[in-house]
């Protein structure tokens, strides 16, 4: 569309729209708690354009390891009619919102002359389709991460162009897979070539990012005085809110007292693992970060969820587990690390434990995926329904440490761009060209190529 093209009153009503959903808020003293989007606020001239246009979502979550490929794959021939394999069965709430894609590769990753360190390259070459540089000093090159292509193009409807999270805490210097710098191995997300960006580990951290007001030394000051007062963030706004539920139909008060609930909730579980005396040898904890896995893991997909419906945000980076982690798993019996089960030799035994460890990882995603669905987005339908949710990992049999084939899902349709509830079967095909038809059903339309791909998939 040229500029001297005039824009119909539906694109009209959908920019007051983006700019309404990014100025409104409920304020205090250092505090902002962006809102919802809630029918009884919205511009009159949305409704006038006799619909309401929800955003369109974009996150990428990461898997160390690869999986068991047996285990992963569902049997068929792929299509609609297909039944969820046993790593995957935790999702059957969420069937119907959900592609199982086979054929993906990163073939970025794979040795060639560089060697050994799949796991670095696995992590790093995972959003850039670029192959890395070897090395363990500062001179580290991969390439623009997909996530940052795309929050270049369309970042600015919203108060964080994109959000990083991970729930490993992140070393950003030293050698750590076999003469690769631990930035390829602790970053997804890339804004150039030699500049990833960290992500956030602290769930606290990352509350007081969506929640806080003001700059970095002002959120720090703000935060040290509620923890000394014992009060909530949201003790600074409840004025304002009660102020705003007058304007507000029934069902928009009790979306609103809902919405107030759930992150009070948050909080209060941060503040209780932040109190926490409980000292594990095995996990170094700092304050905020549960010490149990699980409960982590939770509440980082909980942060994902609320920047979503917040608005705050429509692209994000969530890094489970560095790749090559050797994390291990007590609290489901399997005291051994991640990784070293992984080199399994085939034996039964072992695989089973990896395929447990694959399956853990899948119940704490398909929490969040039901989080999602019951979410109202602004025009009925759910946040998952516009969204477009990568579940995978750059390794795809981590015995073999092969990068083809690799054990992906796509979870939501992203309003209409991709058709789900379905098991495809492609031939051997860059992960790449994927991302390609996700920033198209993002808008961003500048993007033509982006790494290895050859083409977009139209699946």
């Amino acid at each position: 569309m040229s500029n001297d093209t005039p824009k119909t009153p539906l694109q009209l009503a959908a920019e007051r729209h983006d700019s309404f959903s990014r100025r409104k808020f409920l304020r205090g003293a250092g505090a902002a708690i962006a809102l919802p989007a809630m029918a009884s606020l919205m511009p009159r001239e949305a409704f006038g354009a006799r619909k309401v246009l929800a955003p369109k979502r974009m996150a990428f979550v990461y898997v160390p390891n690869g999986a068991i490929p047996e285990a992963w794959w569902p049997a068929g021939e792929g299509g609609a009619d297909f039944a969820l394999s046993p790593t995957l069965s935790p999702l059957s709430k969420v069937h119907k919102h959900l592609q199982v894609i086979s054929g993906l590769d990163d073939l970025c990753a794979n040795p060639g002359p560089d060697g050994a360190g799949d796991h670095a390259r696995a992590g790093a070459t995972f959003l850039t389709g670029v192959r890395i540089k070897k090395t363990a000093g500062s001179d580290i090159h991969a390439g623009i991460s997909i996530d940052q292509v795309v929050a270049n193009e369309i970042g600015h409807h919203t108060r964080f162009a994109s959000l990083e999270l991970s729930c490993d805490a992140v070393r950003k210097s030293g050698d750590c897979d076999s003469g690769y710098a631990c930035a390829y191995e602790y970053n997804m997300a890339w804004r150039s070539h030699n500049q990833p960006l960290s992500p956030e580990h602290n769930p606290r951290f990352v509350f007081e990012r969506l929640f806080g007001d003001g700059p970095a030394k002002q959120r720090v000051a703000n935060l040290r005085r509620r923890q000394a007062e014992q009060n909530s963030i949201l003790d600074y706004v409840l004025a304002d809110a009660k102020s705003m539920n007058a304007n507000l139909d029934g069902r928009d008060k009790q979306k609103l007292d809902q919405y107030l609930t759930s992150v009070r909730e948050i909080e209060q579980r941060i503040e209780l693992t932040a109190k926490m005396k409980v000292q594990n040898p095995e996990i170094d904890a700092p304050a905020g970060v549960p010490v149990n896995y699980a409960e982590h893991v939770a509440l980082m997909f909980d942060m994902l969820a609320l920047a979503f419906q917040t608005d705050s945000t429509r692209i994000a980076t969530l890094l489970l587990a560095r790749e090559g982690s050797n994390r291990p798993f007590a609290d489901i019996g399997i005291p051994s690390g991640h990784h070293d089960l992984t080199h399994h030799k085939n034996s039964p035994e072992i695989i089973a434990k990896v395929q447990e460890i694959d399956r853990w990882y899948v119940q704490r995603f398909a929490a969040f995926l039901e989080k999602m669905e019951a979410t109202p987005d602004v025009d009925g339908q759910s946040l998952l329904h516009h969204s477009m949710i990568m579940y995978g990992s750059g390794n795809a049999d981590g015995n073999r440490h092969s990068h083809d084939n690799l054990p992906i899902v796509m979870a939501g349709s992203g309003g209409g761009t991709f058709k789900t509830g379905r098991y495809v079967k492609l031939k051997p095909t860059p992960l790449t060209n994927m991302f390609l038809t996700m920033a198209d059903g993002m808008g961003a339309t500048r993007v033509q190529s982006h790494g290895d791909s050859t083409g977009r998939l139209s699946i």
